[in-house]
């Protein structure tokens, strides 16, 4: 029996044993039990979705200011990331090309690999670091404050105001904010290419367009839709369900990164494997 004596400095020595031995066990939970607990949890938070969607009254005012928080605001932070990915992709790749004999197929390349996989990837990247974790840590704070709970006492519904208006809007803004990036991506690669070489706007587009079919546009648009709704939900279920407590904010802004940014890699590879299906069946 391990034991721990306490000496106390005081008129009389006394001593007081802790007996460490008979402390409760703690039992960890099984890794699987939480794992199937977090996925049902998600999945009756979607459905609860999908049914208050469709539910009067609509909160079109604020959806349209989530709108412009969550698509506008980050327009910035992906160009410039666009920018610079365009940019150092043509430059990484002309020397490899020009081995070959290949250099005049690289703005072909070039955009076709953005179009179809880096600029939707990347961009949803981004996107669930700034919004997922900018949801989940409001929704978290609002949840700690009992915000939340006083929407509620007031016969308010604070799931079609705070979580419907923040999926609908990530939904609905990833595409545009990708097909955006995907442009100045595009741009980006037009000066890489002149950096050591001199080809003229019309003949750089020209071969993009004429290499671009709509097998690879419709697909890199499409996936984009679940790139944001993954991530709103996420973000959203994270902070609407976190913890009380400041640390319990910190764990939603992290885990809704964290989880959407995973679901985004996900959903992409059963994007791929579904396209070359769909190409093969043709």
């Amino acid at each position: 029996m391990t034991k721990i004596v306490l000496q106390q400095s005081n008129s009389e020595n006394q001593q007081a044993e802790i007996n460490l031995d008979e402390s409760p066990e703690i039992v960890p939970d099984s890794v699987f039990k939480k794992f199937f607990l977090e996925v049902s949890s998600i999945t009756i938070f979607t459905l609860r979705f999908f049914k208050e969607v469709i539910k009067p009254p609509y909160e079109f005012n604020e959806l349209m200011k989530q709108s412009f928080e969550i698509g506008y605001k980050s327009f910035p932070l992906v160009a410039i990331t666009g920018f610079i990915i365009g940019l150092v992709l043509t430059i990484q790749t002309r020397p490899t090309l020009a081995k070959f004999g290949s250099e005049s197929l690289l703005p072909a390349m070039v955009a076709i690999s953005i179009i179809r996989e880096i600029g939707p990837v990347i961009t949803a990247l981004i996107f669930a670091g700034k919004v997922g974790s900018g949801i989940g840590a409001e929704l978290g704070s609002m949840n700690v404050t009992e915000q939340i709970d006083a929407m509620q006492v007031s016969d308010n519904n604070p799931f079609k105001y705070l979580v419907v208006t923040r999926i609908l809007s990530a939904t609905l803004m990833l595409p545009l904010l990708v097909i955006l990036a995907d442009g100045v991506s595009l741009m980006g690669s037009f000066v890489g290419v002149n950096i050591k070489g001199n080809v003229s706007a019309y003949l750089f587009f020209s071969q993009i367009f004429q290499s671009l079919g709509f097998s690879d546009l419709f697909p890199a648009v499409i996936k984009t839709f679940f790139f944001g709704f993954a991530i709103g939900l996420i973000g959203t279920y994270k902070g609407y369900n976190s913890n009380k407590g400041t640390e319990g904010v910190g764990k939603a802004a992290n885990s809704a990164v964290v989880l959407g940014s995973l679901m985004v890699f996900i959903i992409d590879m059963i994007a791929v494997q579904i396209t070359s299906v769909l190409q093969n069946v043709k």
